[in-house]
């Protein structure tokens, strides 16, 4: 929907209902609005993807003539499975009170050695061993050396089974199959 400041992004909203006055000229629409990180209390957060909304509590009747473009907010889950994300793909995982800032959830699943939750944005690697995930600077590679791995075993599956690397290397084919050790 048309934001009253131009150099203001769009704002989205799921319509809950359209109604017109007896003439069909007035036309309204009753929406529920989603709140970006950014204008949640808190605000955005390293955890927060760019195309990330929250459904809020905040309802809201607007003229039909405010809605620009049609979009579509996808579930997390949904989100991380679309082969390519457009313009006018979102995702929302939470929803929002307005007043008191609380979302629900209140709490997510955290990965990797820092703790947060999931970013779509974000490059992650998973340990063939625990299946956990990492952000590549978090066991110190770059997004580039990751992206070269045939098979990785976390720091602590190494330790606790160092025999897991030689295994893979055993198995693979490919004898230039790289394999990181955090």
């Amino acid at each position: 929907m048309r934001p009253a400041e131009r150099s203001k992004p769009q704002y989205v909203a799921r319509i809950e209902r359209i109604e017109a006055d007896a003439r069909g000229g007035n036309v309204k629409v009753h929406v529920r609005w989603y709140y970006r990180p950014e204008e949640s209390i808190g605000g955005r957060r390293q955890f927060h993807g760019s195309k990330e909304v929250f459904l809020s509590d905040h309802y809201d009747v607007q003229s039909a003539d405010t809605i620009e473009a049609k979009c579509t907010v996808h579930s997390f889950k949904s989100y991380t499975k679309l082969d390519a994300v457009g313009n006018d793909d979102f995702f929302c995982r939470f929803e929002y009170n307005s007043a008191t800032g609380a979302f629900n959830p209140d709490r997510v699943a955290v990965y990797c050695k820092c703790e947060m939750p999931y970013n779509p944005d974000d490059l992650m690697v998973q340990c063939e061993g625990c299946s956990d995930w990492f952000h590549p600077a978090c066991i110190e590679m770059t997004a580039e050396e990751v992206k070269l791995l045939d098979h990785y075993f976390c720091e602590t599956c190494l330790s606790e089974d160092p025999k897991k690397l030689q295994n893979s290397l055993a198995s693979s084919v490919d004898l230039d199959t790289k394999v990181a050790i955090s």
